[in-house]
Parts: structure tokens; C-alpha cells; sequence
């Protein structure tokens, strides 16, 4: 339920594009009639009209996972605040300007935040942060420890790069499945390869 939660404004980024991509002059018409107070020059044109729509609904997501936390009183992760600030103040700036291009280094400033945390507790806290995550629930050895920490900071460091290199040498469709269909591919793959490393030294443990 989780997964799906944090997976939601990515999926719907990615719905609204495809939907408002297939009818372009539609989409245009809609932004510019719901959303065209929130935009420079108050017209929305269609070739930067499913961008804009899609980023309308991933802030009302990210803002609704916020209320919907809250509502039921569970604890809103950091990282999910600092999604919401980035995708407010990236998404405002897309909308307004009607560039694409604040929206698209959301990711990869997200991305970068999260290899900065895991990067920079061990040195600043002298605690390893994906061992806080997950020491009650995982016992490994320290030296297992500072190396998983090591693979995120650098997992979370190419993610951000290659989204860059995706968003910006390829078109806008291209990126959109990118970001939902191979960031959760890669993010697939590197938690499978994470899992192999656990057990392996899990059962040295036990042994």
C-alpha cells in the first residue's frame, strides 16, 4: 500500500501527459480555461499544454499524500516534504514560465537530496543513516553497513545524472516514461542486487 502511495504522483504525472498528449488542442483549451491565471501571458498552447496539466496534478497528489498522512495521523516521511517544496516551487516555475525544463530536474534534485543525506550522516551525525533505517529490523556487520550505505549514495547520485542526460537529450514522451517506467525498473534491479548482498552476508552471520 505503501509502495503504491509513494509511486501514485509519478503514475498520474505520466497518465495525465499520455491522455492530454493524445488531444493537444483540447488540453490547451482546458489548461488555458482552468489554469490560464497561473500562467504567464494567461494562454496555454498545446505543445506545452500536457506538461502543465500533468504538472498541475502531480502537486495536488503530492499535496493530497501530505493530507491524507496527516488525516489519518501517520508520521510524513522528510523526504516526502521536501518532495512536495520541490515539486511546488519546480512545478509553479513550469507552469508559469510554460517551461518544462523546472519540472524535469525535480527528479534528479530529489535524487541528489538523498545521496547528499546518505552521504553526509555518517561524517556530520557519525551515524550511518540506511543503518537507522533498518538496524531493528536487519543485523549485519558494520563493514556490510558502510558499504550498503555507500551503494545509495551513489545509486541515488546516477539517478539523478540520468535522469538529466534523459530529460534533456530526448523528447518530453520519452522522459515521462522514463521517469515512471525506468525509474522504477532500475530502482527494481538495484534492490534485487541490494537483497542478494543482505543474504549473503545474513547467512554468514547466522553461520
Amino acid at each position: 500500500m505503501k509502495l503504491l502511495l509513494d509511486f501514485l504522483p509519478i503514475i498520474l504525472f505520466f497518465l495525465t501527459f499520455n491522455a492530454a498528449e493524445k488531444r493537444a488542442e483540447e488540453a490547451a483549451g482546458l489548461a488555458t480555461d482552468w489554469f490560464g491565471f497561473m500562467v504567464s501571458g494567461g494562454v496555454v498552447g498545446p505543445k506545452e499544454a500536457p506538461v502543465l496539466l500533468a504538472t498541475v496534478v502531480v502537486i495536488l497528489a503530492t499535496l493530497a499524500q501530505v493530507i491524507y498522512l496527516k488525516m489519518r495521523r501517520q508520521k510524513v516521511d522528510t523526504m516526502l516534504w521536501v518532495s512536495l517544496g520541490l515539486v511546488t516551487v519546480l512545478g509553479g516555475a513550469t507552469i508559469w514560465f510554460h517551461s518544462e525544463a523546472f519540472i524535469k530536474w525535480k527528479p534528479t534534485v530529489l535524487y541528489w537530496v538523498m545521496s547528499a543525506a546518505f552521504w553526509l550522516s555518517p561524517i556530520l551525525a557519525g551515524k550511518n543513516l540506511l543503518k537507522l533505517l533498518l538496524g531493528e529490523q536487519v543485523e549485519l556487520p558494520e563493514f556490510a553497513w558502510k558499504r550498503l550505505n555507500l551503494a545509495w549514495v551513489g545509486f541515488f547520485a546516477f539517478m539523478g545524472a540520468l535522469n538529466l542526460w534523459v530529460a534533456f537529450n530526448f523528447e518530453t514522451s520519452t522522459w515521462v516514461n522514463f521517469k515512471l517506467f525506468g525509474g522504477m525498473g532500475l530502482m527494481f534491479v538495484f534492490m534485487l542486487a541490494q537483497g542478494f548482498y543482505l543474504s549473503k552476508h545474513l547467512k554468514g552471520s547466522e553461520e
